[in-house]
């Protein structure tokens, strides 16, 4: 496992976008480059269409894995008693404001 510990976080995400970039991009070459003509129609547009579709879904999936792999805020126990009085501030100022829209639209 020691191979993979450099991608983190959310190895399903990063397998699906490089899958979605694989067959798009081979889809797009195919499409391009080779004749797809079947009974006198012409196939090649249909796959340069569904490799950019497959590329434009990999998108997804690598926001998704990019945005798994971001580091949250530090821990409680990194912040010290400065967390806890930050945590009381912001509950405070939670319920205040919950109180006034309370009483604002009753």
């Amino acid at each position: 496992m020691g191979l993979c510990d450099g991608l983190s976080h959310c190895k399903l995400a990063l397998a699906f976008a490089v899958l979605m970039d694989l067959l798009g991009g081979a889809a797009l070459l195919v499409g391009v480059f080779a004749p797809m003509e079947i009974k006198g129609q012409d196939f090649g547009d249909l796959l340069v269409y569904t490799g950019a579709l497959l590329v434009l879904m990999s998108l997804a999936g690598w926001v998704l894995w990019y945005s798994g792999n971001i580091d949250g805020l530090t821990s409680k126990s990194e912040l010290g008693h400065i967390g806890s009085a930050v945590d009381r501030l912001a509950r405070n100022l939670s319920r205040k404001i919950r109180t006034y829209r309370a009483n604002t639209y009753s």
